[in-house]
């Protein structure tokens, strides 16, 4: 996995905070998606809801684990994941582990917000 990645980042006289962040499950950019969720970060914690997924897909295990990197690039401590599971609404906790330098993370390039 790469290193930790600023939430925020200072430009002339201002600082851009990223505190919204839109997740697409896609092999590449630019195509069709087979999921989408919206994740709201605040702190050291994300919360991710509108979680949707085109029908019969799940939320995997390795969906999970992919949340989970992103919120160790940013050095969250919590994720919360909000879904509608059988009809009813459920809130997940999730306390993010530091990060593990053996972790894998795959990108295009570096992830930076300016050069």
């Amino acid at each position: 996995m790469s290193d930790s990645m600023s939430k925020h980042v200072k430009i002339g006289e201002w600082i851009f905070e990223v505190k919204m962040v839109r997740a697409l499950k896609v092999e590449e950019y630019g195509q069709p998606y087979s999921a989408i969720a919206n994740c709201n970060i605040n702190g050291d914690a994300m919360y991710v809801d509108g979680l949707l997924a085109k029908k019969q897909k799940t939320f995997t295990k390795e969906d999970f684990d992919a949340f989970t990197q992103f919120g160790q690039l940013l050095d969250l401590k919590q994720i919360s994941y909000h879904r509608y599971k059988n009809g009813q609404s459920i809130t997940k906790d999730v306390f993010v582990e530091p990060k593990d330098s053996t972790a894998k993370a795959t990108t295009d390039k570096n992830i930076s917000l300016v050069k």
